[in-house]
Order: C-alpha cells, then structure tokens, then sequence
C-alpha cells in the first residue's frame, strides 16, 4: 500500500472520528449545566430571630476585579430572614468570603481545588501520529498521519467546545461565642530566601467561633462563555453562603 492511499484512509478516519465525537460533544453538553459544591459542612445552632444578623466581608484576589456577589447574597440572606449589618460589632455572625478564582478552566483542576478544600492551592496529534506508523512503518507516514489527524481535530474542536468555569471561594463563617471565651492559637512558616524558614507562633483568646470551608461553583456547556454562565455561577454560590446560616 502506497504512502498516498495510506494518507486518505487517515483522511477518512479522521474526519469521521472527530466528526463524531464533536457531534457527540454538541448534543451531551448542549444545556447548561450549574453545580455548586461545599467541601465541609458547616453545622450552627438555631437562633433567635434578634441574633439573625450578619456583617459581610467580601474580597476578590482573582483576576476578575469587576467581579461582586454582595447583592446577590444580600438577596439570599433576606429570603432566609437575616439582617446585613453595616458594622462587625452589631453582628451576631461575620461571613467572610475570598473568592480565588473566576474563570475558564479544567474539570480536573475544579475538581482538585473542591477536594483540596480550605487554604489549598487553585491549578490529538499524537493519535494521528500513531496511526501513520503503524500503517506505513516509516516516518513518512508518522508525519502525514499526525498533521492530517492534528488539522481535522482542530478544525473540529474550533467549533465544538467542551467549556468549564469555575469560581472557587475560601469561607469564614464567625459566631459570637457568647459566655464561652475561645483560646485561639497559630502556627506560620515563613520562607527565609531559599535555605531557611522561621515558625512564628501566636495564641490568644476571642469572643467568636471561627468555621472553614471551600465552595467551588461550575458551569459547563458546549461553548459556553464567560458572561452566560456568570449569572447562574453567582446565584448558586450566594444561595450556598446563605444556606449556611
């Protein structure tokens, strides 16, 4: 068999593989599909309706600035019956949110930043390639093979795209202790250049009750962009702070 027949079989191959597996991708993810996930549970006991009032903090290190979720979750907390507060000191619970990042990317570092939880860390031509070996076993048919099978998978993904974003955010929730005094203390390791580290230690007491979790909002669908699926994003995480309470 001839290096040219060769080419067109792998012609025809890729264009009915990546045809079908674009077509397969267009039709499982032509909906949008939302999810928002908690890493730990937060479990408080019920108040009175007079300490159902909350001091929100938010912050955004990510690299979307214009990024807020103060009036959705506003919006979240009334439904649930709670006051904002303009004040920590008239609060009886202070939520505190980071959001880390906002934006396109993998499932796979979606997921890694979920199970990682609080404080952790946020991050085709070869098939061608392969089939022009094996059917010509010189490196002329591994070069045809990998370029016609890299340009049809290209051409494909182009327009079909399995897109994910993601806003990952860090949460402190803080409840007054009451008459309870809370013994506070940590530990911090700081880099001294590259060859040492300092452990500093602080410890002290609080008049609040201090919980941690991660919440990592996801919205996938075949090109999907930013702006479509921030509306959904943002809804399903105010509605997840405010749930905590």
């Amino acid at each position: 068999m001839n290096n040219k027949t060769v080419v067109a079989a792998i012609v025809a191959a890729s264009v009915m593989i990546s045809g079908c597996a674009a077509t397969h991708t267009a039709i499982a993810k032509r909906n949008l599909d939302v999810q928002t996930r908690m890493s730990a549970t937060i479990f408080l006991d019920p108040v009175d309706s007079d300490k159902k009032t909350v001091f929100i903090q938010q912050r955004n290190t990510s690299d979307k600035q214009d990024l807020s979720l103060e009036q959705e979750l506003r919006s979240a907390l009334a439904s649930r019956g709670y006051k904002v507060m303009n004040e920590p000191s008239q609060a009886y619970y202070l939520l505190q949110a980071n959001i880390l990042q906002a934006g396109k990317i993998s499932p796979t570092a979606a997921e890694q930043a979920y199970s990682g939880g609080y404080g952790s860390s946020v991050g085709g031509v070869s098939a061608g390639a392969a089939a022009g070996g094996l059917a010509t076993s010189s490196w002329e048919g591994v070069v045809g093979g990998g370029l016609v099978g890299g340009i049809v998978e290209t051409a494909a993904n182009a327009f079909v795209q399995d897109v994910t974003y993601t806003i990952i955010t860090d949460i402190q929730l803080s409840e007054r202790a009451g008459n309870v005094q809370v013994s506070e203390s940590s530990q911090h390791d700081l880099k001294q250049g590259t060859s040492g580290a300092r452990t500093v230690n602080y410890s002290g007491t609080s008049d609040w009750k201090r919980y941690q979790t991660r919440i990592v909002s996801t919205a996938n669908q075949v090109n999907l962009d930013f702006p479509a699926a921030l509306p959904d994003l943002k809804k399903g995480l105010a509605n997840s702070l405010g749930g905590m309470l």
